[in-house]
């Protein structure tokens, strides 16, 4: 007798998806599923431990814009614009006798003082820059500079996203629970304020990866501050429990983009069912040891590239109940609306997230897709 035909994993995974994301995303499920199907958009995080002036100028030229320092700038230009149009409006209904126009006029006032913070919020040393939507021009890989550090890390570009949500201050402690390929920890390096780093992760082989990224972007003195480890990080609570000011837990997850496109190493393989279906389980461990990792006041940021709300709020919704009712710790969602605002020009976001952002992959803007909610304990 012949044995079925075995289906590749991509085409399992999409088949997941589609069934799973056209009742989750609805009508926008379409266009992300051609997002997910086409390449991927990279951002190029400026490596700041190089001599980088010339590396911008160069990036410059080819019309790319770093999209981080640019965000609050347009914020407050379209904030600015709709203020001085409705200012203009209120005066006019004030000049004509109407006590209503002069309370508009302080209304847009007392509005635009208050979201002003917003827009500074995001403060970060952070530089990476980006191709206009709509263009896919490629950036050029990375050469070394004169000390043999390279210029610049291509990675998907609103996984910084996390990174930046963060805020690490100057002299925190951070934690990142599942550092490795080691993007996102190369990117609180550049921050320049990190007290001491704690880079995890449980595979050795991947650690390996992280330490090579080190060493190709960070001087000697700055890896200094950093501690590398393979320990399981659910079990983070024995090695270090609450010593960090600032916790990032990009847990593993199902790696949608990956999943539809690459057969090796596909969590949607026939092998790797069981592993896929204790996911959230998996998720929710890490979430819950990186909370117990943290300072009280602390803060931590949850973070996955998938589309799933299984693996998105549903987790963020259990962890705030297990932290009250088995370690009576009180944990506070923090609203990160405003990202959406800072970074509409740069990324297309879900506007429909119950707890955190998520950004859709989208034919314009082909990044993601990111998933990233804050916690504070």
């Amino acid at each position: 007798a012949t044995s079925a035909p075995r289906i590749p994993p991509t085409r399992l995974a999409l088949h997941h998806f589609d069934v799973n994301y056209s009742l989750q995303l609805k009508d926008l499920w379409p266009s992300v599923r051609i997002g997910l199907l086409c390449e991927q958009k990279y951002g190029a995080l400026i490596n700041n431990f190089s001599s980088v002036d010339h590396v911008i100028q160069e990036l410059e030229l080819l019309n790319a814009t770093d999209f981080v320092s640019e965000a609050p700038q347009k914020a407050l230009q379209s904030q600015g614009g709709a203020a001085a149009e409705e200012a203009g409006r209120g005066e006019s209904r004030a000049q004509e006798g109407s006590e209503e126009g002069r309370t508009a006029m302080q209304a847009e006032v007392t509005q635009a003082e208050t979201s002003r913070p917003l827009c500074a919020s995001i403060r970060s040393n952070i530089k990476c820059y980006t191709f206009p939507r709509g263009d896919i021009t490629r950036f050029h890989p990375a050469r070394p500079d004169t000390l043999g550090l390279l210029n610049y890390y291509l990675m998907d570009a609103a996984s910084l996203l996390p990174v930046l949500a963060l805020d690490v201050q100057p002299g925190d402690f951070v934690l990142d629970l599942c550092a490795a390929p080691g993007g996102k920890t190369l990117a609180l390096l550049q921050t320049g304020v990190c007290g001491h780093l704690a880079a995890n992760d449980i595979s050795i082989s991947r650690t390996k990866r992280l330490y090579q990224i080190l060493h190709s972007y960070v001087p000697k003195e700055i890896r200094d501050i950093v501690s590398v480890t393979s320990h399981d990080g659910r079990d983070w609570e024995h090695w270090e429990g609450g010593a960090f000011h600032k916790v990032l837990v990009d847990v593993p997850c199902t790696t949608d983009r990956h999943s539809v496109m690459e057969q090796d190493n596909n969590i949607f393989h026939k092998r790797r069912t069981k592993e896929r279906q204790m996911l959230p389980m998996l998720q929710l461990q890490l979430l819950m040891a990186g909370i117990l990792a943290t300072k009280p006041g602390g803060k931590v940021v949850y973070s996955t590239c998938s589309l799933s709300s299984l693996q998105n709020e549903y987790v963020i919704e259990r962890v705030v109940e297990i932290a009250e009712t088995q370690f009576n710790i009180r944990i506070h969602v923090e609203d990160l609306s405003h990202f959406r605002t800072l970074f509409q020009d740069a990324f297309s976001f879900f506007s429909d997230c119950r707890l955190g952002e998520l950004v859709l992959p989208h034919l314009t803007a082909n990044f993601g897709p990111t998933y990233f909610c804050k916690l504070q304990r």
